[in-house]
């Protein structure tokens, strides 16, 4: 029973209202919990007396414990539903993000980021395999353009709103400004954990909103549009080179996007601002621009139905404005304009990037190659800032460790250019 588009698009229209703000919410939070240890940093490190390469390990090490549990978690989300595990990780990270607090010293920082990212792993990966029930392949880089604002969003409201935190609360009730700010954005997460775990449905076949109608049109149009995709099995996916070719495009994208995401605020400093609120303000810039171009660029690539040239191009802009921030370290205007372009031109491919596995990858390789991509690729997480860290500790400067990015940006741009996948069939009419 072929649905036109026409009939589709009010359905669509629906699911996208009723699940992708409360996905976004989410993810704002998953982001915001992950990277505000960057303001946190601007009073922390003081206080507690850990030095950059400390810093840059204890925000890297996040990734490790993210990447050992991932893809047993989102294999469990296969079995259990998005449900359950969407509210177990939400609860258990928030609590353990409030717990930050108790930082006392280098150990207990690794400790506390170590299993944070036990508890986030499979938030991410486990979300877009989760909109694969819901959207056919056409929609993707729409649909993760929506949810992927998460990250300039949280960007956008983090600083202000962390800095603020830490500049209004300094010394209330015997805590320093940055406990409170831990304590403020954790525990939001644990309540929207519970929030998922009543809301959310695993499945349109178990969604109440939707008719008996509307659900067969779905599901033949999902259906359809899975017809002509790749992998079906997770034991495929694993002996196939492309994967890994994917991930390490993704290693890259996302080594530059937490660089700036952990050292901003170092960099905004660096650069001769001295006030905490104003480092806030000024870094929520680029992220303005990169909700604006992540936009655009999902648009373009859905028109056209075209993934790798997007998402090649995007990162390799992001190479040449990085290396020019490298260089302009101490030029606030020039620095800030060009990791303003960085970012967003990083985020953008970012987006692109995650409807190139949504298509290629089908059933139960879907959840587990989307989290074996997304672990691998994580890793960039946790080299990024440890690198930056140890050469500003040897070095005095940042340069070196930004160049260092640059270099793993543009060979990302050019894994993903040369990974050519077989396309999905049914991808190719656009609905």
């Amino acid at each position: 029973m072929a649905a036109t588009p026409d009939a589709l698009a009010p359905i669509y229209r629906k699911i996208s209202l009723r699940v992708l703000p409360f996905l976004l919410l989410c993810y704002v939070f998953a982001y915001l919990d992950r990277v505000n240890i960057g303001f946190a940093k601007l009073q922390m490190q003081q206080d507690v007396g850990i030095s950059d390469a400390v810093y840059g390990l204890g925000a890297g090490i996040f990734f490790l414990g993210y990447v050992m549990f991932e893809v047993p978690s989102n294999l469990l989300l296969a079995r259990i539903g998005a449900r359950k595990t969407i509210s177990r990780i939400m609860v258990l990270w928030g609590a353990t993000s409030a717990c930050m607090l108790f930082v006392r010293d280098a150990h207990s920082f690794y400790a506390l980021r170590f299993l944070l990212g036990v508890f986030e792993a499979g938030f991410a990966p486990g979300m877009i395999f989760y909109l694969t029930y819901w959207y056919g392949g056409a929609r993707m880089a729409r649909v993760m353009a929506i949810v992927m604002l998460a990250g300039p969003i949280g960007g956008m409201a983090g600083g202000p709103v962390s800095t603020w935190i830490m500049t209004a609360l300094a010394g209330s009730h015997g805590m320093a400004g940055w406990q409170w700010m831990f304590l403020i954005e954790g525990l939001p997460c644990v309540l929207l954990g519970v929030v998922a775990y009543f809301f959310l449905d695993d499945t349109p076949a178990q969604a109440r909103w939707l008719s008996d109608h509307e659900r067969r049109l779905l599901a033949h149009d999902i259906g359809a549009a899975r017809a002509g995709g790749g992998h079906h099995s997770f034991a495929t996916v694993l002996r196939d080179p492309r994967i890994y070719a994917l991930a390490f495009g993704y290693f890259c994208l996302i080594s530059g996007i937490y660089a700036v995401s952990f050292w901003l605020p170092t960099i905004l400093k660096g650069a001769g601002v001295t006030s905490t609120m104003a480092i806030g303000m000024y870094s929520a810039l680029p992220y303005v621009a990169a909700a604006i171009l992540m936009f655009l660029a999902a648009r373009s690539s859905d028109r056209h139905q075209e993934r790798r040239w997007h998402s090649a191009t995007l990162a390799f802009v992001g190479a040449a404005t990085l290396a020019v921030a490298a260089f302009t370290a101490d030029n606030l205007t020039l620095s800030l304009l060009s990791i303003t372009v960085a970012t967003a031109a990083m985020w953008a491919a970012y987006t692109v990037f995650w409807a190139i596995p949504s298509e290629y990858l089908q059933g139960t390789a879907a959840a587990g190659g989307i989290a074996l991509i997304n672990s691998l690729g994580l890793l960039g997480g946790f080299v990024s800032p440890t690198l930056i860290g140890a050469v500003k500790d040897l070095t005095g400067s940042l340069e070196g460790g930004l160049l260092a990015m640059v270099a793993l940006l543009a060979a990302g741009g050019l894994a993903i250019l040369l990974n050519r996948l077989p396309k999905d069939r049914a991808a190719a009419a656009v609905r």
